[in-house]
């Protein structure tokens, strides 16, 4: 009898601790609106949360990881350098060298879609290419062929427009 009351009041026990540890680790969460457009901010305090109008985040677990501080030296970022400077054109010769290989890179690129345009221009010929091979006896694969030249035609000139675009971006050449 002795060894059935302590296995009956050992699991008892077991029983207790379970429901108290399970309610240890589920942890009310609620989630606050940022401040200025700001990332949302997650509290654990529902006197906290009530002042500050925040919402209960249900259905889910949340993962709490803590913030590392960001580094004053790498916090500011110096007006010469921010991106899309007006000021490019007295930046630095390491700088004017790489514009110039950026120009002649983009150059080049240019002149590869502007000839790969002609080419499949004079191979789509106004809609009506010259049928291939097994084409003349399956229209089928002759409209597909025709509709992929003309899609190939329209993501080159989409090419050369946004090549045109980042030319154009650049500082002028000397």
């Amino acid at each position: 009898m002795k060894n059935t009351f302590s296995l009956t009041s050992l699991s008892l026990f077991s029983i207790l601790l379970l429901g108290s540890s399970h309610g240890a680790w589920a942890q009310q969460i609620y989630r606050c609106a940022g401040v200025g457009g700001s990332a949302p901010e997650y509290i654990n305090n529902p006197k906290d949360a009530q002042a500050r109008n925040c919402k209960l985040v249900s259905g889910g677990n949340v993962t709490v990881m803590q913030a590392t501080p960001v580094p004053k030296a790498t916090a500011r970022v110096a007006p010469s350098s921010a991106v899309g400077s007006s000021s490019r054109a007295d930046s630095s010769p390491d700088q004017r060298a790489r514009d110039s290989d950026s120009r002649i890179i983009l150059e080049s690129e240019l002149r590869k879609s502007e000839a790969r345009l002609a080419e499949l221009q004079k191979e789509y010929n106004n809609g009506e290419p010259e049928k291939q091979g097994i084409e003349g006896r399956n229209y089928q694969r002759y409209l597909d062929r025709v509709n992929d030249l003309k899609d190939s035609i329209a993501r080159s000139q989409s090419d050369i427009a946004g090549l045109k675009r980042e030319i154009s971006r650049l500082p002028a050449a000397n």
